[in-house]
């Protein structure tokens, strides 16, 4: 009743079994939601985007943007040319 199994059986047991797990899984796949239309802009709050946390972070990069400015050319920077985000 119980047979040893070789390392050759073994092996490809192994490798059928990543074949059917592998084509499965494309079978199986949950269908792409369509995206959602954004809301109204009338709907959106007029203040700034984001959470508190992101703001926060935000502050903090420009401040630290205009003092490493300031130390490096000696002349306080502009807030509005720092502010810009990097793409």
């Amino acid at each position: 009743m119980s047979e040893n199994v070789s390392r050759r059986k073994m092996l490809s047991l192994l490798g059928l079994g990543a074949a059917l797990g592998f084509t499965l899984s494309g079978v199986l796949e949950p269908l792409e939601a369509e995206a959602q239309e954004a809301a109204p802009a009338a709907a959106a709050p007029a203040k700034a985007t984001g959470t508190h946390g992101m703001q926060r972070r935000s502050a903090r990069r420009t401040t630290r943007h205009q003092r490493r400015h300031t130390r490096r050319t000696g002349q306080p920077a502009a807030p509005a040319a720092t502010a810009a985000p990097k793409q």
